[in-house]
């Protein structure tokens, strides 16, 4: 039977998890498909009803897309252009470490592209503030858990702030 790869390719290519792929048939006549898929990185929730998801790549995902997968949810003022340039770099850090990837549920934007992040373990918001700095200020939070809430509890306070730089500024729960 005669198959015609190209038009395979262009249409298998329209599928929304499929990045790359490719077709071709051997010598011996069998017919080969490689497909690269769509990593998710983040879910996206915006205040303004957009809903998606942004992938590996930094590329917007339909929320048709029906991916399973334990993902961060951005939610709020979430301007595209910031998702795909910003969010993206954040969201690849995550999924590159298994702390903060296994820590953060959701990734809250308030008004003036500021950052609040919720945590899945310890009942406290993490205040990032911009999101300019985010590796170091993440690193400053990781030492205040090792050092900090390991001592305190983890539930002591509502609210931790490394807005600032070399600092952490926490709010007790009342």
């Amino acid at each position: 039977e005669r198959v015609r790869t190209k038009t395979l390719e262009r249409e298998l290519a329209k599928h929304p998890l499929i990045d790359q792929v490719e077709c071709y048939k051997t010598p011996s006549g069998k017919l080969c498909i490689e497909v690269t898929q769509r990593i998710p990185i983040l879910r996206v929730m915006s205040a303004n009803g957009e809903n998606y998801y942004l992938d590996n790549k930094g590329t917007v995902m339909p929320p048709d897309a029906k991916c399973v997968a334990h993902l961060a949810v951005v939610t709020g003022n979430v301007e595209k252009s910031f998702a795909m340039r910003d969010l993206y770099k954040f969201g690849v850090f995550l999924q590159k470490n298994s702390f903060w990837n296994a820590q953060i549920e959701q990734i809250h934007v308030l008004p003036g592209k500021n950052i609040e992040l919720v945590p899945r373990v310890g009942d406290h918001l993490i205040y990032l503030g911009k999101i300019a700095g985010f590796e170091k200020k993440l690193k400053r939070v990781k030492a205040f858990y090792e050092r900090g809430l390991n001592q305190v509890g983890w539930n002591k306070y509502s609210r931790i702030s490394v807005e600032f730089d070399n600092q952490i500024i926490c709010t007790k729960r009342e």
